[in-house]
């Protein structure tokens, strides 16, 4: 250490310069990796990284509104740039920092790379409780940032300047691990941000990290190959890992040589371009009827990036052939080994390579393959029936058919931004894609108020391209700041708002549950309990939506109508700032299931008819949960 040429700098310069120097570089492209900062500064921040950030300028800082959109932010960010890129996020001590949790779970259900530096506590604790401190009787070393650690992949407090040296590059390489990707959280006490200490100046010397393509087992690979071979009606299903690996092209190349369909998750969707004649759309609970019934046929199931997440899976009932086998490829082997699987640890692109030049010669039975490209075809005459659906009684139009403008109408480059509700699931449907990364959702862990946040990250990783985010009411009510940032950043959104006048996805849960939609209206309400039902009882509330977005900087489309929503389509793409299109859409008419069922488990004693004969239905459905062993 002491022949090392040394910098003194504060812990939080520190943090600064080293984030500056990180890079990334895969298949011979390389990608600085932090593109800035967000923050939102206090009493446990300003000081430090606060400071840090007015020194380095070249580090560029994003002013924001909420901490836990700046973390959604960031995350779509890093998912739309393949995980190669990502944002720090740093916050003031206290309610500043906990208001990143979501962010950091959502990010971390995602596998997606984000770092946040939450302000802590001081270190030296002599002026201990400091505000915003929780304290513990049990013990001093203990602060809301502790919180983070089930819902980070990486955890560490700094209680001295000279642990970032080993620290920061270890968050690194959780960072850009893409099997161990997800949160990495530095709590960084406020005091210690100020205190300088002299560091190795190598530590600020530029660093690439290098994303490996993993090679999957040779023997195993074959093995693979000897199950595809024997299997009689194979399916492809394609997760998230397809995009992230930019495998899209490797698995088109895959499907033509081997004719076996393909059916997506929430995550893969894009895989494949939607016309396809062997791409079979969604898979699982928000499925295709083509997918969904290649599904519960099929003797083996080739997984590709995915986690089976219940959806997938309809909660273990969509795979109902006797003797099903599975095989998945997957760069994490916590997944490659779920559902008793053959693992095949890789990398997607360079395994579907390597797994088709093994299966050279070989070729899916060409009934298989005329029954995929039928089921394809009739999906398609049903989305095209959806996307034209109107109430006949409302003249309000579905929520499938303004899916459907914006999918007709709209950019045909353009992304696709959304998150939670009933959107996602008709969307994973309908949504006809044209490109990789033109379906960005994210429902890994569902959470209201991402998609304002989510496409503005689209966005700045992507800048030329049209973004459209799809979101309802009740999620917009949620999380709409980020309008403003949007606008000061000069990055245009095309947010289409769908006022249902409450929350209409868990509106149809609760019906489905016989429930009749309790408490889920946005209603004045002279007995307390609203449901669907009661209209007697229902007074709508006189809240102005289209109001609150032009109060927040957008310019505003307000639409009566279909014709109208078209027509504020093709106007909004002369706009240079971002715009709201409003639209009232039917709370009730929605897109039927297919083949498919989410276990939602119903009340086992009731007085009410409906829900006895929901849970009668319930009961005849878990009886079709599978294990797999």
């Amino acid at each position: 250490m002491s022949n090392q040429s040394t910098i003194r700098l504060t812990m939080a310069q520190a943090v600064i310069r080293f984030l500056q120097q990180q890079y990334t570089e895969r298949d011979g492209i390389e990608y600085q990796f932090f593109a800035g900062c967000f923050g939102i500064f206090g009493h446990g921040n300003i000081a430090g990284v606060g400071q840090a950030l007015h020194q380095y300028p070249a580090f560029r800082y994003y002013q924001t509104r909420n901490e836990q959109s700046m973390v959604h932010t960031a995350a779509a960010f890093a998912k739309h740039s393949n995980r190669l890129r990502t944002l720090a996020c740093t916050s003031s001590i206290g309610p500043g920092a906990t208001n990143m949790l979501t962010g950091a779970a959502a990010a971390t259900v995602n596998r997606v790379p984000i770092l946040l530096l939450p302000g802590d506590i001081f270190a030296r604790r002599n002026v201990a409780p400091v505000l915003q401190q929780l304290e513990s009787e049990h013990s001093q070393d203990i602060s809301v940032n502790d919180c983070f650690k089930p819902v980070s992949r990486y955890w560490d407090r700094i209680n001295r300047p000279d642990q970032l040296i080993t620290s920061l590059p270890a968050a690194m390489r959780v960072l850009t691990s893409p099997a161990d990707t997800g949160t990495a959280t530095l709590a960084l006490p406020q005091d210690v941000q100020t205190e300088a200490y002299a560091y190795p100046a190598a530590l600020f010397e530029k660093r690439i990290w290098r994303i490996p393509r993993n090679r999957a087992d040779r023997d195993t690979l074959q093995q693979a190959a000897d199950w595809i071979r024997a299997a009689k009606q194979p399916l492809i299903i394609a997760g998230g890992g397809v995009l992230y690996s930019e495998a899209s092209g490797a698995l088109q190349q895959f499907v033509e040589a081997t004719g076996i369909p393909v059916g997506e998750t929430m995550a893969g969707k894009g895989s494949l371009r939607y016309d396809h004649p062997l791409c079979l759309g969604a898979v699982g609970t928000t499925g295709t009827s083509a997918a969904n019934i290649v599904a519960k046929e099929a003797d083996l199931i080739i997984g590709i990036g995915t986690r089976y997440s219940d959806f997938t899976t309809a909660s273990k009932t969509q795979f109902q052939h006797p003797d099903v086998r599975f095989i998945n490829i997957n760069v994490a082997e916590f997944d490659a080994y779920k559902h008793s699987a053959l693992p095949v640890v890789g990398d997607a692109k360079v395994t579907l390579e390597e797994l088709l030049q093994i299966l050279h010669g070989y070729t899916n039975n060409e009934t298989n393959q005329q029954r995929a490209r039928q089921l394809h075809d009739a999906w398609e005459t049903e989305v095209s029936r959806i996307y034209a659906l109107l109430n006949a009684d409302s003249g309000l139009p579905a929520q499938g058919a303004l899916i459907g403008a914006v999918n007709d109408q709209g950019d045909p480059a353009a992304v696709m931004v959304c998150a939670a509700g009933s959107l996602p699931g008709d969307l994973h449907k309908l949504w006809r894609t044209r490109h990789p990364r033109q379906y960005h959702l994210e429902y890994g862990y569902s959470t209201m108020g991402y998609e304002i946040a989510g496409g503005l990250g689209v966005k700045m990783a992507e800048p030329a391209r049209e973004v459209y985010v799809m979101v309802g009411d009740g999620s917009y009510l949620m999380m709409a700041n980020d309008i403003i940032t949007s606008v000061q950043e000069g990055y245009k959104l095309t947010i289409v708002l769908m006022d249902n006048r409450g929350y209409k996805s868990i509106g149809s849960l609760s019906r489905s549950v016989g429930d009749q939609g309790f408490g889920t209206r946005y209603a004045y309400t002279k007995n307390g309990h609203p449901t669907d039902e009661d209209q007697e009882n229902v007074e709508a509330l006189p809240v102005d939506l289209a109001m609150n977005a032009r109060s927040l900087g957008a310019y505003v489309i307000e639409c009566d109508g279909y014709d109208a929503f078209v027509q504020a389509l093709q106007d909004a793409k002369g706009i240079d700032r971002t715009t709201v299109i409003y639209v009232p859409n039917d709370r009730y008419l929605g897109v039927p299931g297919y083949e498919s069922w989410w276990d939602v488990p119903i009340a086992e004693v009731s007085e009410r008819d409906t829900v006895q004969a929901a849970r009668e239905e319930w009961e005849e459905m878990r009886r079709k949960e599978r294990y797999f062993l």
